[in-house]
């Protein structure tokens, strides 16, 4: 893997913007990202706080310690396969929505337009399933017990209003949402190191062999457990494993804001990389902390998804579990906002060819604000919308697989082209890891298929099942004749 410099000269937006036209495109959004900032929107959209917090149970409810100790870390390798091979193809092609784009150039218009579809849904529900997530966790943080009749009825109004108040903050344009992103970044780095800190210094005991001790938690019997009683430990396991499959998505931020950063060609690139290497580092060591800390892990698996909550409570001194679980609160909600700014850009983005009913609206850029503010409301409100249709835990189920399935699809296209169509790489590149690492991520995308599909996750086997149907029929009844796809340069 070659780590380039930065182009050198007076204007690097400059060369970026001739970038952009060489590839079909006119500049439209304003480039205000600087490395750290297009880094920081997939480390806040990955956010560790979130994820690997609200969905910590799945994995511990497996097969107890060694989901953690064990799963973590192959489930962020695999994601760092993908991100690898994803981050040469960005570098090659720096635009916004850069999935579709990609897709598109390398393996053909419908490959580009599958892939839109595919990724705009995983960004749609992913903003959904972190916004439920932080209403359901701030409940448990803060030990709020809504009435049973009206439940429902508050979780939605809440949830409604977090999405609209992150598409008001997008609607004013990337430089707020640039700062809100910058410091969402720094704050999962802080809190997370002092989160792991904490637990292990007022733990009652370290039970080392917790992490790689496996425990059969499957099964109703055990309050709290999501995966029907098996007695295949391998098999619990590999379920287990949609716990860092689940947090570690959203990478792809890094590539939908390629047209507002700087040096895109060679940041973009080092942000999905970056982004999720240093997120599956620090959460293995965030979750072992708290497998460690738990009081049992018996008791942990009871919990169900209260039990992060009910161990800061536990083990950390009482103020300072509230200003932790506080601060949680508050990433997680920037999460929300971020997972947002990268569903717009993919909205703009597939608009901008033509790709959505109503392109000509959800295409337009603010003058203003330099955002794409009708795509930025369609997204939000759509997200809003799903909240009321499927469950959280289907959700991430989905949100997982339709994402995963479009980081692939550009990749495995990518590996059939490499050397023959496609022979001009940009100047990150991985060499001749390129195509081993392609084959790795494409495996393990059809795995990660098979496994998030099982029971209690049936909904989602109906739901992609349905998503690849109609977009096969709308695909040969009408947009295979009407779909140019990107400029042909």
């Amino acid at each position: 893997m070659r780590e380039p410099q930065l182009p050198q000269g007076p204007d690097p937006a400059g060369s970026d913007d001739a970038m952009l036209r060489s590839l079909g495109y006119e500049p439209e959004l304003k480039r205000r990202m600087s490395a750290f900032s297009n880094f920081a929107i997939s480390l806040s959209i990955i956010c560790i706080l979130a994820g690997g917090i609200t969905s910590f149970h799945v994995g511990l409810g497996s097969v107890g310690g060694a989901a953690l100790g064990l799963g973590w870390p192959l489930g962020c390798l695999f994601a760092l396969a993908v991100a690898m091979t994803m981050a040469q193809v960005a570098s090659a092609f720096p635009t916004a929505g850069g999935l579709y784009h990609w897709g598109s150039i390398l393996g053909g218009r419908f490959c580009g337009w599958a892939t839109a579809w595919f990724n705009l849904a995983g960004l749609v529900t992913v903003l959904a399933t972190v916004n439920s997530g932080t209403y359901d966790f701030a409940l448990a943080a803060l030990e709020l017990h809504p009435a049973e009749g009206s439940a429902a009825t508050l979780k939605l109004a809440v949830v409604v209003l977090m999405t609209l108040s992150q598409g008001l903050l997008n609607h004013f344009g990337i430089r707020w949402t640039t700062r809100l992103t910058d410091l969402s970044g720094w704050l999962i780095l802080v809190l997370s190191a002092v989160l792991a800190v904490g637990l292990l210094a007022w733990a009652p005991k370290l039970e080392w062999a917790r992490l790689w001790t496996f425990t059969n938690f499957s099964g109703a019997a055990v309050g709290g457990a999501g995966f029907p009683r098996t007695e295949n430990l391998s098999w619990l396991f590999l379920l287990g494993l949609m716990l860092p499959a689940y947090t570690i998505t959203g990478f792809d931020a890094s590539a939908h804001t390629a047209e507002e950063t700087v040096g895109a060609s060679v940041n973009v690139p080092r942000g999905i990389v970056r982004s999720v290497w240093i997120s599956g580092l620090m959460g293995w060591v965030l979750v072992m902390a708290i497998t460690l800390a738990l009081p049992s892990v018996q008791g942990g698996v009871e919990r169900g998804a209260e039990v992060v909550p009910w161990v800061l409570r536990t083990v950390l001194p009482g103020w300072i579990a509230k200003a932790l679980l506080v601060g949680i609160v508050g990433v997680q909600y920037l999460c929300g906002l971020a997972a947002l700014t990268s569903a717009s850009r993919m909205v703009f983005a597939f608009a901008r060819d033509g790709g959505l009913p109503g392109s000509g609206w959800l295409k337009r850029v603010s003058t203003e604000t330099g955002s794409p503010a009708v795509a930025v409301w369609t997204a939000a409100l759509t997200a809003a919308a799903f909240t009321v249709l499927v469950p959280y835990t289907t959700i991430a189920v989905v949100c997982t697989t339709f994402l995963y399935l479009s980081y692939v699809i550009p990749v495995a296209a990518g590996f059939l082209a490499w050397g023959r169509s496609w022979t001009k790489p940009g100047p990150w590149q991985l060499g001749k890891a390129f195509r081993p690492l392609a084959a790795v991520s494409v495996a393990g995308c059809i795995g990660l298929l098979v496994i998030g599909i099982q029971p209690p996750n049936e909904l989602a086997l109906r739901i992609l099942a349905g998503a690849v149907g109609v977009l096969l029929v709308v695909w040969f009844g009408w947009e295979r004749r009407r779909f140019r796809g990107p400029p042909q340069v």
